[in-house]
């Protein structure tokens, strides 16, 4: 396996199992009661529109787990972009076993394709400006490694993989110790030491962005703040903290939002509301 998968193997095989287990129960009775024993077959996996592909190496560990003698062939690696009517993977092996280990092995690949072709969107419509895509913690319960490695496929960064990885000060953090001010002090006083980005604090106006730098902020998190206002942060603070906006951005948006000259946009939808992508599985013989 290469080094950047999300999953250490025996997180891979528990996932794979339990997805398994989840779609077989106690057998596939539909091949078992139409299907030769030792029937052999050939199928192509074909990508039926654009798509970047994310979670190939999930696939043909779902196809293996089922027919550990299945010939695989990986046309398309992952984080490549293909066009409608790709081949992008060639198996073949013993009929019954096959037909049990499709669904499962699509699902999961269309799924993560899917994040993986939105997030390439919204890269693209940044890709002339300095501006990086985030991606967030709103994903599947389950999913979230996989939901994070698809979305790097895309072209994103990952943000914050768990709570424990960094410090973010939101409103209702605020609202307990009482300021801004408060709440910095409070998180410098702790161990921040795994922190991945920092202490920052999320901020509705430029008055709470303002207390935030002054307090000792290392990053900005600018929610749903209006385009001028962004722009007024950049003039402000560009280079003294990062920057990273976030809030309701659509790729009708986020173009705009990252001419500001802010450093970050972090947007849920790519991990949160990706369509899964068409992929089918045609037998040949």
């Amino acid at each position: 396996m290469a080094a950047d998968l999300p999953l250490f193997r025996e997180e891979l095989r528990q996932f794979v199992t339990s997805a398994l287990e989840e779609d077989i129960g106690r057998g596939d009775l539909t091949s078992q009661a139409t299907i030769p024993a030792d029937q052999q077959l050939s199928a192509v996996m074909v990508a039926r529109e654009n798509m970047v592909i994310a979670g190939m190496f999930l696939a043909e560990e779902v196809i293996r787990t089922c027919d550990p003698l299945a010939r695989i062939e990986v046309i398309a690696q992952d984080g490549l972009e293909v066009v409608a009517g790709s081949i992008i993977l060639k198996v073949g092996g013993n009929a019954r076993k096959l037909l049990t280990a499709e669904r499962t092995a699509l699902n999961i690949l269309q799924h993560l394709s899917g994040i993986a072709s939105l997030t390439r969107r919204y890269v693209r419509e940044i890709d002339h400006t300095a501006c990086r895509l985030l991606d967030t913690r709103k994903t599947i319960p389950g999913y979230r490694k996989l939901a994070k490695y698809a979305a790097r496929m895309g072209g994103a960064m990952n943000h914050r993989m768990r709570l424990d990885d960094g410090v973010l000060i939101k409103d209702n953090h605020i609202a307990r110790v009482g300021s801004i001010t408060e709440a910095i002090r409070a998180a410098r006083s702790h161990d921040t030491s795994a922190s991945t980005i920092g202490i920052t604090v999320e901020c509705d106006t430029l008055e709470q962005a303002r207390d935030a730098v002054a307090a000792g902020a290392d990053r900005l998190l600018l929610d749903n703040m209006t385009n001028d206002q962004l722009r007024s942060a950049v003039k402000k603070y560009k280079g003294r903290v990062a920057l990273e906006a976030s809030g309701g951005v659509t790729l009708d948006s986020i173009k705009a939002i990252a001419e500001t000259g802010v450093d970050y946009i972090s947007v849920g939808r790519i991990t949160q509301s990706a369509p899964a992508v068409d992929i089918g599985l045609d037998y040949l013989d």
